[in-house]
């Protein structure tokens, strides 16, 4: 799988559109899809990856350079729940996920430990 392939099967695991990505990253409509060769320059790519949320060394060769999570913020959202004794359940489940999911996971199983403890009282 090339660079632009992908860019490709990132967004539509996320469902982003081609043409939203391009356009939030100020490129013109079918940038994307116009690079042939599969490759992206440089400067470009790390805008693509800063929007994805991935590293530029893992839109080019599909390897994280940040050992075990996709990316730094979804490293540092795992240490919290790994941190958490009553959260290490999630911590391998916590690799693939986004770091907005790591999120909205670890504040409902606080919320369900909430709720756990008023019915107790």
């Amino acid at each position: 799988m090339n660079t632009v392939e992908r860019i490709k099967e990132i967004c539509k695991e996320r469902q982003i559109p081609l043409y939203k990505l391009e356009k939030e990253c100020g490129f013109g409509n079918g940038y994307i899809g116009q690079l042939r060769k599969g490759s992206v320059p440089n400067d470009r790519l790390k805008k693509i990856a800063d929007y994805l949320g991935v590293s530029s060394e893992y839109l080019s060769t599909g390897k994280s350079d940040n050992g075990y999570y996709i990316n730094e913020e979804t490293a540092r959202e795992a240490q919290k729940i790994f941190e958490n004794k009553d959260m290490r359940t999630l911590f391998d489940a916590a690799k693939d996920a986004s770091p907005e999911d790591l999120r909205i996971a670890t504040d409902m199983l606080q919320a369900l430990k909430k709720k756990e403890r008023r019915e107790d009282l």
